[in-house]
């Protein structure tokens, strides 16, 4: 299976999954205490930068995975320039560019392979109640096939456009979850196929 892993290189693939996904925590707890918007700026600056140390290609490719954000940054922003409280609003959308940027960066130097074993040992303490492997299969699938549905859905967006002059909108909705449980069959098929989530 294909991962979210960028095929540049760059330093912070050689750090460990834990400590990339323990510092990710912690930037997001910070980042949810940061309440002015220099504040949460200079975050985003060092985020930025981070990526940057990946060379231009790489910060490109970090820029388009956060193209998903847009209508919720234009829907944020309408609502406060409405209510004319621009500070709180972009408190909040820099502390969401922010949190999935880190986010991003994670997921584009770690292996999933890698987050999978982390994962799992993490939730060891729920072997009780739910066995860890099947929680980090969970997880990891969620965290690959989110960026799968977006292209799917845009291909599917594409294909409209190229029949019809009118907007797709709601009409979507059910070919992209056809789709979705098309891929999740195969997905299930290549699971049972290697002996289940073990």
């Amino acid at each position: 299976m294909l991962t979210l892993t960028s095929p540049v290189e760059t330093p912070l693939h050689r750090v460990a999954a834990g400590a990339k996904l323990a510092a990710l925590a912690l930037f997001t707890l910070v980042l949810f205490q940061l309440t002015t918007p220099l504040a949460l700026g200079l975050a985003l600056i060092a985020i930025a930068a981070l990526y940057l140390t990946g060379g231009a290609r790489f910060a490109r490719h970090g820029a388009r995975m956060l193209r998903p954000l847009w209508p919720f940054v234009a829907l944020i922003a309408l609502w406060h320039l409405w209510r004319d409280d621009l500070t709180a609003g972009g408190v909040i959308l820099l502390r969401m560019t922010a949190a999935v940027a880190a986010a991003n960066l994670v997921t584009m130097t770690t292996r999933l392979s890698d987050m999978i074993t982390v994962l799992e040992r993490l939730a060891r303490p729920l072997s009780p109640v739910l066995p860890p492997r099947r929680l980090a299969l969970a997880i990891a699938l969620v965290i690959r096939f989110i960026p799968v549905l977006s292209d799917r859905t845009a291909l599917l967006s594409q294909a409209w456009r190229a029949r019809s002059a009118r907007k797709p909108g709601w009409r979507l909705a059910a070919p992209a979850a056809l789709a979705a449980l098309d891929d999740a069959e195969q997905v299930a098929q290549a699971l049972r196929a290697r002996g289940g989530t073990g």
